[in-house]
C-alpha cells in the first residue's frame, strides 16, 4: 500500500495505473478490518480513488477478486514468511524464528483471524486448507530435519499449527491473558512452547 502512495507522489498527484494486485492488496486491508463482507467493490474504488471501471478492467466478479486476495495472503503470509525463514540454515533456529515470527504477526494483524471467522465460505475454506496444509507441511518437514520420524514430524508441525492458532485468535479475543510481543516474558513464552513440541 505504501508503494503505491509513493507512486502517486512521485507522479506528481497523478493517478497511477492500478494493477490487479493493488485492488487484492485492498481487499486484504478490507478482510482485515471488517470480514470478507467487507470485500465490495465501491468501498474499495473509493479506497483505491478510482472507478469501478478500473476493478472490471482487472476482475469479472467479485469472487475472482476474493480469490485474488486469498492467493495474495498465501503468497505474502505463507511463501514470504517461508522464504524469510529459510533465509536461517539450522534447522532449529529456523523453528524459532517462524514460530517467534508468526506468533507476533498474528497476534499485530487481524487478517488471519478475520479469515478464520469466514472459514465456511467455500473460497475461503478452499484457500485455507491449501495454505493449512502448506504450512503443516514445511513445519513438518523442519521437524524432519531435527531426527524427528515423519510421521511424528507431520504429528509436531500440526501441533505448532494448531498452537500458532489458537495464539492468534486468543491475540484477538482476550489478547490480556498473553504475555507482550516484546520482552523477556515473551521470549520465555516462546522458548517453553518450542521446548515441549520439540521434546524428544
Amino acid at each position: 500500500m505504501a508503494q503505491r502512495q509513493q507512486r502517486t507522489q512521485q507522479q506528481g498527484g497523478k493517478k497511477p495505473r492500478l494493477t490487479a494486485q493493488d485492488w487484492a492488496d485492498a481487499a486484504l486491508a478490507a478482510i482485515s478490518e471488517g470480514g470478507l463482507a467487507a470485500v465490495a467493490v465501491e468501498p474499495l474504488a473509493t479506497r483505491l480513488g478510482t472507478t469501478k471501471g478500473s476493478f472490471y478492467w482487472h476482475f469479472a466478479n467479485r469472487d475472482a477478486l476474493i480469490d485474488a486476495a486469498l492467493d495474495r495472503w498465501a503468497e505474502i503470509n505463507t511463501e514470504g514468511t517461508i522464504a524469510e525463514v529459510e533465509e536461517e540454515t539450522d534447522p532449529e533456529r529456523r523453528i524459532r524464528r517462524l514460530f517467534a515470527f508468526a506468533v507476533r504477526a498474528a497476534t499485530e494483524d487481524p487478517l488471519e483471524v478475520s479469515l478464520l471467522a469466514t472459514a465456511g465460505h467455500p473460497r475461503v475454506a478452499e484457500a485455507f486448507h491449501r495454505v493449512t496444509e502448506r504450512r503443516v507441511a514445511y513445519v513438518a518437514q523442519l521437524f524432519a530435519e531435527l531426527g524427528f520420524p515423519q510421521a511424528e514430524a507431520r504429528q509436531r508441525g500440526l501441533l505448532a499449527y494448531s498452537v500458532y492458532l489458537g495464539h492468534a485468535q486468543l491475540g484477538h479475543a482476550a489478547p490480556s491473558v498473553l504475555p507482550a510481543s516484546e520482552g523477556g516474558e515473551f521470549s520465555a513464552y516462546l522458548d517453553d512452547a518450542l521446548g515441549v513440541l520439540m521434546r524428544r
